[in-house]
């Protein structure tokens, strides 16, 4: 399992606001556990876009692809199981990754809030994907990642290297979402895995 924060770091946001975590690992390798009667492969790790590009480059040789969402973003929702049925049928060749932002940035609500209503999702839609609950306000992500609004997806070669993004910027007149996995993503996934034989 995969470290993106220690304990060390995420215990003063809880202990400051008089928060608890159900189900914290001693061994800080992983931030939210599920609980025994959800299914135990369902994990979420807490973690910033560095990370994210440090789990890419950890994983050359495989295409990745970063799923942006919230549990405040209907079109993200819809989309996600998507995500999960490309992890299930092409894991072993590409890494799907879903970066969840619905951290906001406020005091007294910090990240660790709003990990059991994203776990909750996740669960539901069997997401054993590598799923990471973003502790850098959401308005932060978007200004440094120039992005103005989600879903959005990035798509890596097996270089490491960002070959397409998708967001809204896609969106062409006459179409209700920029893009959808069905139309979009995973046939342009596919044609990479062809590419790569």
């Amino acid at each position: 399992m995969l470290r993106f924060t220690s304990m060390a770091l995420l215990l003063p946001l809880l202990l400051a606001d008089g928060l608890s975590l159900p189900g914290v690992f001693a061994d800080e390798k992983t931030v939210v556990e599920t609980s025994k009667v959800d299914d135990p492969n369902v994990k979420l790790t807490v973690g910033t876009w560095k990370d994210v590009e440090a789990l890419v480059a950890k994983n050359a040789g495989r295409i990745v692809v970063i799923d942006v969402w919230s549990t405040s973003c209907l079109p993200c929702m819809t989309e996600f199981p998507h995500l999960v049925e490309m992890h299930q049928k092409h894991g072993e060749k590409v890494l799907c990754v879903s970066f969840n932002v619905d951290y906001v940035g406020i005091k007294s609500k910090p990240a660790a809030t709003y990990a059991k209503k994203v776990e909750e999702f996740l669960q539901k839609h069997k997401a054993t994907c590598t799923n990471i609950l973003s502790i850098m306000p959401s308005d932060e992500v978007f200004q440094s990642l120039e992005l103005s609004s989600i879903p959005a997806a990035y798509v890596y070669g097996t270089d490491g290297k960002l070959l397409k993004r998708f967001d809204d910027s896609l969106l062409v007149d006459g179409k209700d979402e920029a893009f959808t996995y069905g139309e979009d993503i995973t046939p342009y996934v596919e044609k990479l895995l062809q590419d790569v034989k």
